[in-house]
């Protein structure tokens, strides 16, 4: 019984790997996105708990850690590793990561499982490829990247991260606190839900989950946030269908205290797709007002709405709009309060999209840069006098941030910023950078997230 049993628990885990493989050739060729494919295919395939979280693992794991993955294949690689075919070029790196990273799989099932996928994607050569570089990596299995003289090349390889953006943290943040961050940036994300206030209290649905069977606790930073210890797809959880909570980073729901909106004021989310702030700002109103949700992204609108729907929200109206063009007709003010939740490098969110740190190149950060600054510009002038705009990202690049909000300022004399700490629950004081909002994954736990608070006085 036992010998069967082991024998079941290596045919899954084989399953698992190519899944695995699979995935990991899409998210490099087709820039497809992780958790989007994990989703849909847990959701179609019928696999265990426990080979749900493997294949999870080796997904997320080799994204991590791919920097010093591929440290170590190119050096045990006879050709360039950009030359290797694509499909065994990620067989080789997740064949690494499970050698170099995780104890549960046994090396020889990992190694043997890998040369006959390789051969039956590649033939025997490539099939011999694959068992060399990991007999190779086996014997030097205890080995790691250098301590070179280069700073940025030594913890780029160490922490699995391009050198492009070592630099940029070293600029912004200094050694020890961009090594922290890098660190942090390789551990699982915490699954937060914002628990819907017009639906029950958080403490109410703390006791629901735990009752599932779920570990759950109240989140240190938001009031209505709650952790989750495991991962879980969202509709699986007690409460979803009733809409009783939202998925939502911890440091994302606390944009929406920043913006502090009031029950029958008028408020723009500029770009407010996928809606988990602007269901919180409609929350936060009590669902009484107006809550205009504009977005050029028509899939994420129809996120939106579904999600609005099923937290019965009524104040809500999503408008398919490109920002940077302006907003038609009686769309077009005035605001008592807009939220600029701009379309960013997303470099706060590595913990759960790990993919983005190798997808984004220095070149996008200006790009973006400019983006932002038109948006805040052209979005500004609906505002009315005396009222309130927040500019928001989850990314930690001062292009993307403190010089967005630096230019805005001098191109609109009419604006002033005020301290974002004034608005944050007592309890989220710390996450205040002078007259900033920044969380930090290293310090705080959560995803990186930048916001600033400006008032229009004329």
């Amino acid at each position: 019984m036992k010998k069967g049993s082991a024998s079941e628990s290596i045919n899954s885990e084989k399953g698992c790997r190519e899944l695995a493989v699979e995935i990991l050739l899409k998210v490099e060729t087709r820039n497809a996105y992780a958790d989007i494919l994990l989703d849909h295919l847990l959701k179609r395939t019928a696999l265990s708990a426990r080979d749900r979280a493997l294949l999870t693992q080796l997904v997320y794991g080799t994204l991590r850690w791919r920097g010093r993955i591929d440290w170590y294949l190119a050096r045990s690689l006879r050709r360039s590793l950009a030359g290797t075919k694509p499909y065994l070029r990620n067989l080789l790196r997740l064949t690494l990561y499970q050698l170099l990273f995780l104890n549960r799989i046994p090396d020889y099932a990992a190694v043997n499982e890998a040369v006959e996928l390789a051969k039956r994607h590649g033939g025997k050569k490539a099939g011999g490829l694959v068992n060399g570089v990991a007999r190779t990596v086996l014997r030097e299995k205890e080995r790691q990247p250098p301590a070179e003289t280069d700073v940025v090349s030594q913890l780029s390889n160490f922490w699995s991260h391009p050198d492009w953006l070592v630099k940029k943290w070293l600029d912004y943040f200094g050694r020890d606190e961009t090594e922290s961050l890098l660190q942090a940036n390789n551990e699982e994300a915490l699954l937060t839900l914002r628990a819907n206030r017009l639906k029950g209290d958080r403490a109410a649905l703390v006791e629901l989950l735990r009752a599932g069977g779920f570990n759950a606790d109240p989140a240190p930073w938001s009031p209505q946030g709650i952790c989750l210890k495991q991962s879980s797809a969202a509709d699986q959880l007690p409460g979803f269908e009733q809409g009783l909570f939202q998925i939502q980073g911890e440091a994302s729901q606390l944009v929406g205290y920043i913006l502090d909106p009031r029950p029958g004021e008028r408020i723009l989310d500029g770009c407010a797709a996928p809606g988990g702030k602007t269901a919180h700002i409609a929350e936060l109103m009590q669902d009484r007002g107006e809550v205009v949700a504009a977005d050029i992204s028509a899939r994420g609108l129809e996120k939106l709405k579904q999600n609005v729907r099923r937290l019965g929200l009524t104040s809500v109206r999503p408008f398919l709009v490109d920002a940077t063009r302006g907003l038609p007709g009686a769309l077009a003010g005035p605001y008592d309060r807009i939220l600029v939740d701009a379309p960013c490098s997303g470099l706060g969110t590595l913990r759960s999209h790990p993919e983005a740190k190798w997808r984004r190149e220095e070149r996008d950060i200006q790009r973006l840069s400019g983006l932002q600054k038109k948006i805040v510009n052209r979005i500004s002038a609906y505002l009315r006098p005396g009222g309130i705009l927040v500019y928001a990202t989850c990314t930690l690049t001062r292009e993307e941030n403190e010089e967005v909000v630096e230019d805005f300022l001098d191109r609109q004399r009419g604006f002033v910023l005020e301290s974002a700490a004034s608005c944050l629950p007592e309890e989220a004081g710390s996450l205040a950078s002078g007259k900033y909002f920044l969380a930090l994954p290293h310090k705080h736990n959560t995803d990186g997230f930048f916001a600033a608070r400006m008032r229009r006085v004329v």
